[in-house]
C-alpha cells in the first residue's frame, strides 16, 4: 500500500530503463533539465517533464567545487538515490569520465543502476576534466574511450539501461573526429550519442546527418553552442535536450538578490508574493501525507488492529 507521495510509500517507476528506452523510440523531442537534488527533480515531475538530467556541474557547484572530477562516485550514487527514491520518471547520471579507467567505469555502471538511474553519461576526457565549454580540454584516445563503453554496455544488469556516449572532440581535435568517434562509440555499445560544444546550427544539422542514432544536446547557458529552440533541434533530428546548469543559475541569481534586499533593508518582505509558499511546498514535498500515514498507523496500532 503507499499513500501519495509519502517518502517511506514513495510512488516509483518500477523500469526506469525502460521508461527512458520507450522514450528513445517515441518521436518527439524529450526536454530533459538538470537537478542536482531531489527537490528540484520533483518539481521537475510535477510540471510534466519525462525525465531529469542529474548534472555533474551543477551538483560539483552545489558542494562549493569545480567542474574538474572532484567528486566520487559513492558521493554521485548517494545523491542519485535521494533523487531516484523522490520520483517516478527515469533519471540520467552525468558520471563525468566515469571516475577512472575501464574496470571502474563497469563499477560506476552497477552503481548507479543499484541507485535507481535510467542511464549514465560517458566522456572522453583525461582528468582533470573540464567544463565542455571551456578552453584547454584533452582527450583520451578513441580507443580507450571505446574500452570504457563497450565496458560500460558489458557491465549493465538491465539490457534497458541508457548508455549515453559523450565525445568533446569538437574542441579539441576538430569536428571531423567528432564524427569519427562518434561512430565508433556507436559500434561498440553506445545507444545516444552526445556531441559536446558544437559551434553552429549547421554543424549540429550536419552531425545529425551524418551520425544516424539518437544525439543529446546540451542547451547550456554561456557556452560554444549557441541556444536553439527544441522545436528546431527535433527537426534536426536530436532525441534530448539537457539544459544541466539553468536550474542553479536561476536559483543563484534569485538568492542573491533575495540576501541583499535582507542586507539592505533587514526584511525580506517585498520577496513573499514571489516566493514558492508554505503551501506549494508542503504539497510538492507531501508533508500531510507523511502526517495521514502517522496518524493511520497510530490508530491501527492503538486501536489493535496492527
Amino acid at each position: 500500500m503507499y499513500i501519495g507521495h509519502a517518502t517511506l510509500l514513495r510512488r516509483k517507476v518500477s523500469e526506469p530503463a525502460g521508461a527512458l528506452r520507450k522514450e528513445l523510440r517515441r518521436p518527439g523531442i524529450v526536454l530533459v533539465p538538470g537537478v542536482f537534488n531531489a527537490l528540484l527533480a520533483m518539481m521537475a515531475e510535477s510540471m510534466g517533464f519525462k525525465a531529469v538530467y542529474f548534472s555533474g556541474a551543477a551538483f560539483t557547484a552545489s558542494l562549493g567545487l569545480p567542474d574538474i572530477g572532484l567528486i566520487t562516485m559513492d558521493e554521485v550514487a548517494r545523491a542519485v538515490k535521494y533523487i531516484t527514491d523522490a520520483v517516478s520518471i527515469p533519471v540520467i547520471v552525468d558520471i563525468d569520465t566515469g571516475y577512472g579507467e575501464a574496470l571502474n567505469v563497469a563499477r560506476a555502471v552497477r552503481e548507479m543502476e543499484r541507485a535507481g538511474a535510467a542511464a549514465v553519461q560517458l566522456e572522453d576526457q583525461v582528468l582533470p576534466k573540464k567544463c565542455g565549454h571551456l578552453a584547454g580540454k584533452g582527450l583520451i584516445s578513441s580507443v580507450e574511450m571505446a574500452k570504457k563503453v563497450r565496458t560500460a554496455a558489458e557491465a549493465r544488469q538491465n539490457s534497458d539501461f541508457v548508455i549515453i556516449a559523450r565525445t568533446d572532440a569538437r574542441g579539441v581535435t576538430g569536428f571531423e573526429d567528432a564524427i569519427e568517434r562518434a561512430k565508433l562509440y556507436l559500434d561498440v555499445g553506445a545507444d545516444v550519442i552526445f556531441p559536446e560544444a558544437l559551434e553552429s546550427e549547421e554543424e549540429f544539422r550536419e552531425f545529425s546527418r551524418r551520425v544516424r542514432a539518437p544525439l543529446l544536446v546540451n542547451m547550456t547557458e554561456f557556452g560554444k553552442s549557441p541556444l536553439i529552440p527544441a522545436r528546431k533541434l527535433e527537426e534536426m533530428g536530436y532525441k534530448f535536450v539537457i539544459y544541466p546548469v539553468t536550474m542553479l543559475r536561476m536559483m543563484m541569481a534569485s538568492a542573491r538578490e533575495a540576501l541583499s534586499l535582507i542586507m539592505q533593508h533587514g526584511t525580506q518582505e517585498a520577496l513573499v508574493p514571489r516566493m514558492f509558499t508554505r503551501k506549494e511546498l508542503y504539497d510538492l514535498i507531501g508533508y500531510h501525507e507523511y502526517e495521514e500515514f502517522d496518524r493511520k498507523i497510530s490508530q491501527e496500532v492503538e486501536g489493535g488492529q496492527a
